[in-house]
C-alpha cells in the first residue's frame, strides 16, 4: 500500500455495505491496479468510479483496504513524498481518527442488520470542528465511488470513514482475552442470544442495559438516538387492499414505506433533550446539506434515485429497495438512513408486537385477524412515533356493538301494561311507577319487562337488521358492508348470531339508559334507550333546562333566577313521577324553593297535605318562613306530647322532627301528597331507625333537601336517592360494587362519570360560586391562624401519646378501637386548652390572663374577638365539644363580652331565641357547638366564622361556615380556621384542605378510621413535629 501511494496512486472512500467502510487505491487514470497476490487483508475491487475525466462513473480495478489497517501507512506519509492530494486528504483524516479513538472517545452501537459495531464520538467541540473542516476541504475526488448511483458527499464519508476506524481499531487481537461477547470479535456479528452486560455504562446516557439482548439492543439505541441529532424517518405500514383468498384466512399484508421530500405528514414524537444537555458535539455531517436527512426535492440534494428514474420531489420508496440499495438519496449515506429506520421499526416494534415481522430487514408484513385488532388498538401510539397506518377503504371503522334497551313495554306475561294516574306514588319503599301517558310524556313503567339485544354499528353508523343478518351468516372474518372492508373477530360474531340478550326490568333498563353503560355478563357495554325508554331519557335529561313554570300566584315572594329554575326543575321530575334531590349550596334558599313547590303541585291540583320532616332546630324556621311566604297555608307543628293529625286537611302543612318520626307510627299511616325531608343527611345511614322510618311513609312523591349531600361516602348519597326514588338505583350493596366504590378511589374515573350521568335528572346541586347562582352573594374568605402549643401542651401531648401507645402495644385487638378513640379526644382537647383535656372550670375573672397563657389557641382567639369586636362587626365560634364551648363562654364573659351559646341540651324554644337574640345584635359572638347549630340556621349577622376546633369531616366545617355565608349575607364572610402546629390537629387541616367537592369529601370513616391504622401509622400521624 506504502509503494502504491508514493506511486501517486488516487484514495477514495468505500462505504460498507451494512458494516465498516474501507478505502479504495486506484490510479487516478483509471487503468487497473496489478494483482500481484495481495497479502490481506488487502483485496482486488472492480468498483464505479467518477473519474476527472469521466463525465460520469465508470468502472475501476484497485484494491480494497480496510479503514483500520490503512491508518498506520497512511500516518507514515513523507512530506516530501509525491502522493496524490485524495491520499492527503484521508492522511489528515487519519490522524483525527487515531486522536478520538486513544482519547477514548468511542461508543457501542447496533448496524442496520442488528450486528454490532464500535463508533466515534461523541467529539469535544474543537475535534467536530476539525472534522467538518477536513470534510469541507477534502477533493470531489476522494469520495468518488459511486454507490446505488450516487456519489457520496464528503459530511457523510468523513464520518462513516471515523466510524470504520474505530471499529478497526478496537478489534485487536487481544480482544479476545477480554471473552467472547459483543464488540469482542474481529469483525461485528449479529447479536447473539444472550449478550453480556457491559461493565462501564457510556457516557450521557441514562441507564446501563440489562443483561438480555432486548434491553441491550434497547440501551444501544438509546445512546444512538440521544448523539444522531437528526430527524426520526417517516413511515407508512401501507395495508393493501385483501384478495378473497385473504379475506376468507382473515389476513392482510402490508409493506413499509419511508416518505421523503414533501410525502405525507407523520406526526413523530422524540424525546428533546434540554439545552445544554447534550454534552460534548457529535461529528458533523449526519444530514445532507439539502435539509435533515437530505430528504428535499429534486435537482438538488435530497432527491430521489435509483432504477426506477431521475430524482422526484419527494413521496414514499419500499424500505426494502432502500435495504437492497436499489434506491438512494442524495446527500444521505445510506448506511446512516438504515440505521435510523431500523431503530425506529425496533422502537415501534417494541410498542406493537405486530411490527416485529418487519425485523431485522423490513419485507411485507402479513397481518392476522388478531394482530389487526392489535394494530387498529396501537394506531394513535403509532402515529404518535412516526409510523401512519394507512388501511383499506374503511377498515379503520371498525364495527362495535352495543346493547338496546326499550323496545315493547310488556308486563311479567307479556301483555302491554297500561299505567294511568298516580304512576308516582311511593309506598312502603317501593317504587310504583315512573311516568304516564299525559301531556305527551311516553309511556313507561319500573316494573316492566323491556327487550334487551345487541346493535351494531359501522363508524357510528347502525347497521340494518338485513345487514347484521348478513354479517350474522359470513364465514371469514373480513367481509364488505357499505363498500368498506370490515374485521369480524369470534364476539362480533357471536352477538350477531344471538343479538337477543334477554330482558331488563324497567328500574335496570332506566338506570342503563342513564348511565350509558350496562353489564352483560360481567363486562360493561355501551348501552341506548329505544322505543318508549329512549322518550322518557329525553324528556329526563332536559333537567335543570326544562320549560319555565310561572311562580305559585299566592307566593308571597320574588324567587330569584336560579331558583326558578330549580322550581322548573322540580315540576319537571315530579310530572315524570320521579322524586328528587334538590342539594344545593347553604344559604341559597331551598326552603323557599320547596314552599313554592308544594304551592307549585297545589296548583296542579295535587290536594294532599304535605309533611315536612327536619331537625327540632328548624320547626320554628319552617313555621316562620311559611307564615311570611305562603300564610295562607294551615300549618301544624307535630311536635310534643299533645301532638294529633286529626285535624289537618288536604292542602295542610304538616311539620314535624326526626326524633317524632322516630316514635310516632302515625305518620306513616297517613298518605301525603309530598313528603319533604329538609336536612335529609339525618338519614344519610341506610340502616338506622330514621331512615327506615322516613322510607315508610306514603306519598305521591318526595323531595330531599340537604346542602351536604355526600358527608362521608357516596353510601349516603345512595340513601337519599334511593328513598326519593325507592329501587331505582339497585340495592345499596351494587350500587357500591358498581359506582361508589370506584368512583371514590377515582373521583374522575369511568365509575363517577357513569354515576354522575345516572344520578343527574334526580339531583340538582348549585354552588354559590357558579356563575349564574346568586350573584350579589359576597365573597367568603378563608383564613388559617398557625399558633404554637404552650410548654404546658406540649408535655400533656407527649405524656398522652407516649402513654397511650404503650397500652396500645399490649392491648388485645378488641381493645385498639376504644384505645384509639380515646387518644384522639385526648389530643383534641389539649390542643383546644389543657383544662378542657382536665375537665376543669374556669379559674375567675382575676385569672383571666394566666388562663389565656395556658393555651395558645386560646390567646389567637382572644386577639380575634378583640379585633372583630372593635370594629363593631359580629362572629360565630363553633366547637365540637359542648364542654369547650362552656369554657369559651365563661372565658368570653370574664372579659367583659356577653357571648350566646346554643349547643344541643337547649329546647328549641331556647335555641330560636338565641338566634333571634344574635340576629337583633344584642350580643356580637354567638357560640355554637357544631353539632346543634351547624344546620338550618340563618345567622348572616355574622362577618366572621371561627373554628375553634377541627371536624374529620369537611362538609361539616362547611356547612357550619354557611350559617353565615348564605342569602341575606351583604358583607364578605372570612372564615378563621385555628390550627396547633404539627399535631394531630395540623393532620386534620392537611386532609381537609383536599377534600373539599363533593367527590373529595370522602374521609372514609373519620376517628373511628384510625382503629385500622398501625402503630407506626397511628404514632406518624399523632407524633409531635412528625407532621408537615
Amino acid at each position: 500500500m506504502a509503494e502504491a501511494l508514493a506511486a501517486g496512486c488516487a484514495v477514495s472512500f468505500l462505504p460498507g455495505d451494512g458494516g465498516p467502510g474501507a478505502l479504495l487505491l486506484h490510479r487516478a487514470d483509471g487503468a487497473p491496479m496489478p494483482d500481484p497476490g495481495l497479502p490481506e487483508p488487502l483485496s482486488p475491487a472492480r468498483c464505479p468510479v467518477l473519474l476527472p475525466s469521466a463525465a460520469s462513473p465508470v468502472p475501476v480495478v484497485g484494491w480494497r483496504v480496510p479503514a483500520a489497517a490503512a491508518v498506520p501507512v497512511l500516518l507514515r506519509r513523507d512530506r516530501s513524498s509525491g502522493w496524490h492530494p485524495t491520499a492527503v486528504d484521508w492522511e489528515r483524516v487519519a490522524r483525527l481518527a487515531l486522536q478520538a479513538v486513544a482519547a477514548g472517545l468511542v461508543r457501542p452501537a447496533l448496524t442496520a442488520d442488528g450486528a454490532d459495531q464500535w463508533r466515534l464520538g461523541p467529539l469535544p467541540i474543537a475535534t467536530a470542528r476539525a472534522v467538518e473542516a477536513s470534510a469541507d476541504r477534502m477533493s470531489p475526488h476522494a469520495h468518488a465511488v459511486a454507490v446505488g448511483g450516487r456519489l457520496l458527499a464528503a459530511r457523510d464519508a468523513v464520518p462513516a470513514f471515523l466510524d470504520s476506524v474505530a471499529d478497526g481499531l478496537l478489534r485487536t487481537p487481544a480482544a479476545v482475552l477480554f471473552g467472547t461477547g459483543p464488540y469482542l470479535g474481529p469483525v461485528g456479528s449479529r447479536l447473539p442470544d444472550a449478550a453480556e452486560r457491559p461493565t462501564t455504562p457510556v457516557p450521557g446516557t441514562e441507564s446501563e442495559p440489562g443483561s438480555g439482548p432486548d434491553d441491550v439492543r434497547r440501551w444501544l439505541d438509546a445512546v444512538e438516538d440521544r448523539w444522531d441529532d437528526g430527524p426520526p424517518p417517516r413511515l407508512v405500514l401501507d395495508i393493501a387492499e385483501p384478495s378473497e383468498e385473504e379475506a376468507t384466512a382473515g389476513r392482510l399484508t402490508g409493506r413499509l414505506l419511508l416518505a421523503v421530500g414533501d410525502g405525507p405528514a407523520v406526526p413523530a414524537s422524540r424525546r428533546a433533550v434540554p439545552a445544554g444537555a447534550r454534552g460534548p458535539q457529535r461529528p458533523a455531517g449526519r444530514s445532507g446539506p439539502g435539509g435533515p436527512d437530505g430528504l428535499s426535492g429534486p435537482g438538488g440534494p435530497g432527491g430521489l434515485s435509483g432504477p426506477g428514474g431521475p430524482g422526484t420531489p419527494g413521496g414514499e420508496i419500499p424500505v426494502p429497495r432502500l435495504w437492497s440499495g436499489q434506491v438512494a438519496l442524495a446527500g444521505v449515506e445510506p448506511y446512516h438512513l438504515r440505521d435510523r429506520v431500523r431503530r425506529r421499526v425496533e422502537r415501534l416494534a417494541r410498542r406493537c408486537s405486530v411490527l416485529a415481522g418487519l425485523l431485522p430487514s423490513p419485507g411485507d408484513l402479513a397481518v392476522d385477524a388478531a394482530g389487526i385488532v392489535r394494530l387498529l388498538a396501537a394506531e394513535e401510539a403509532l402515529a404518535e412515533d412516526g409510523l401512519v397506518v394507512r388501511w383499506p377503504a374503511g377498515l379503520r371503522d371498525r364495527l362495535s356493538a352495543h346493547a338496546v334497551v326499550g323496545g315493547p313495554v310488556r308486563g311479567a306475561d307479556g301483555a302491554a301494561l297500561d299505567e294511568g294516574p298516580g304512576a308516582g306514588r311511593t309506598e312502603g319503599g317501593r317504587h310504583a311507577g315512573a311516568s304516564r301517558a299525559t301531556g305527551g310524556v311516553p309511556r313507561f313503567s319500573l316494573q316492566a319487562l323491556l327487550d334487551f339485544r345487541w346493535q351494531v354499528a359501522l363508524g357510528g353508523d347502525v347497521l340494518s337488521e338485513a345487514e347484521m343478518d348478513e354479517l350474522a351468516e359470513a364465514a371469514r372474518p373480513l367481509v364488505r358492508v357499505r363498500g368498506q372492508w370490515v374485521l369480524l373477530d369470534a364476539a362480533m360474531t357471536g352477538r350477531l348470531r344471538r343479538r337477543e340478550i334477554g330482558s331488563l326490568a324497567g328500574v335496570e333498563a332506566l338506570a342503563a339508559a342513564l348511565t350509558g353503560t350496562v353489564s352483560v355478563d360481567g363486562v360493561t357495554v355501551p348501552c341506548r334507550a329505544g322505543g318508549d325508554l329512549a322518550g322518557v331519557v329525553e324528556v329526563l335529561r332536559q333537567g335543570e333546562h326544562a320549560a319555565p313554570v310561572a311562580a305559585p300566584a299566592r307566593l308571597e315572594a320574588v324567587l330569584r333566577a336560579y331558583q326558578q329554575r330549580a322550581l322548573a326543575w322540580l315540576g319537571h321530575t315530579s310530572g315524570l313521577g320521579f322524586g328528587a334531590v334538590l342539594a344545593d349550596d347553604m344559604g341559597l334558599g331551598k326552603t323557599l324553593t320547596a314552599i313554592a313547590y308544594a304551592l307549585h303541585r297545589q296548583e296542579k291540583g295535587h290536594r294532599g297535605p304535605v309533611l315536612v320532616v327536619c331537625p327540632s332546630s328548624l320547626v320554628t324556621n319552617w313555621e316562620r318562613e311559611i307564615g311570611r311566604f305562603a300564610p295562607h297555608l294551615d300549618v301544624t307543628v307535630y311536635h310534643g306530647t299533645r301532638r294529633s293529625l286529626e285535624s289537618v286537611a288536604d292542602g295542610a302543612v304538616v311539620l314535624t322532627t326526626y326524633g317524632v318520626l322516630r316514635r310516632d307510627p302515625a305518620l306513616a299511616a297517613r298518605t301525603w301528597d309530598l313528603v319533604i325531608a329538609d336536612e335529609a343527611q339525618h338519614a344519610k345511614n341506610a340502616a338506622s331507625s330514621t331512615a327506615r322510618r322516613l322510607g315508610g311513609l306514603v306519598s305521591t312523591t318526595r323531595l330531599a333537601l340537604t346542602g351536604t349531600p355526600v358527608e362521608n361516602n357516596l353510601s349516603e348519597l345512595w340513601t337519599l336517592l334511593d328513598w326519593v326514588n325507592p329501587g331505582l338505583f339497585g340495592t345499596l350493596k351494587a350500587f357500591r360494587s358498581r359506582y361508589a366504590a370506584a368512583a371514590e378511589r377515582e373521583p374522575d374515573g369511568p365509575a363517577a362519570q357513569a354515576l354522575a350521568r345516572l344520578i343527574a335528572p334526580f339531583l340538582l346541586r348549585r354552588r354559590k360560586t357558579d356563575p349564574h347562582v346568586a350573584p350579589e352573594l359576597p365573597a367568603k374568605v378563608e383564613s388559617r391562624r398557625i399558633v404554637e402549643l404552650t410548654a404546658e401542651q406540649v408535655a400533656l401531648y407527649e405524656a398522652v401519646v407516649r402513654e397511650t401507645m404503650e397500652q396500645l402495644s399490649a392491648a388485645p385487638s378488641q381493645a385498639r378501637s376504644g384505645l384509639v378513640f380515646k387518644l384522639i379526644t385526648a389530643l383534641k382537647q389539649i390542643t383546644n386548652h389543657p383544662a378542657h383535656y382536665w375537665d376543669e372550670e374556669h379559674p375567675g375573672a382575676d385569672r383571666v390572663r394566666e388562663f389565656t397563657a395556658r393555651s395558645a389557641k386560646l390567646e389567637a382567639l382572644d386577639e380575634l374577638v378583640e379585633t372583630i369586636t372593635g370594629r363593631g362587626e359580629a362572629a360565630l365560634v363553633f366547637t365540637g365539644y359542648v364542654t369547650m364551648g362552656r369554657l369559651l363562654e365563661q372565658h368570653l364573659t370574664h372579659l367583659g363580652h356577653r357571648p350566646l351559646f346554643l349547643h344541643g341540651g337547649l329546647n328549641t324554644r331556647r335555641r330560636q331565641e338565641l338566634v333571634d337574640a344574635f340576629q337583633a345584635g344584642r350580643s356580637p359572638l354567638f357560640l355554637l357547638s357544631v353539632k346543634a347549630g351547624g344546620t338550618g340556621l340563618n345567622l348572616t349577622r355574622a362577618g366572621h366564622v371561627v373554628h375553634f376546633d377541627r371536624s374529620w369531616n369537611a362538609a361539616v366545617e362547611d356547612q357550619a361556615s354557611d350559617r353565615a355565608h348564605r342569602i341575606g349575607q351583604r358583607r364578605t364572610v372570612t372564615v378563621h380556621h385555628l390550627v396547633t402546629r404539627g399535631t394531630i390537629e395540623d393532620r386534620i387541616d392537611q386532609l381537609l384542605t383536599h377534600k373539599r367537592t363533593l367527590q373529595d369529601t370522602v374521609l372514609a370513616s373519620g376517628d373511628s378510621g384510625l382503629a385500622r391504622l398501625s402503630d407506626r401509622e397511628l404514632a406518624d400521624l399523632v407524633s409531635l413535629g412528625g407532621l408537615v
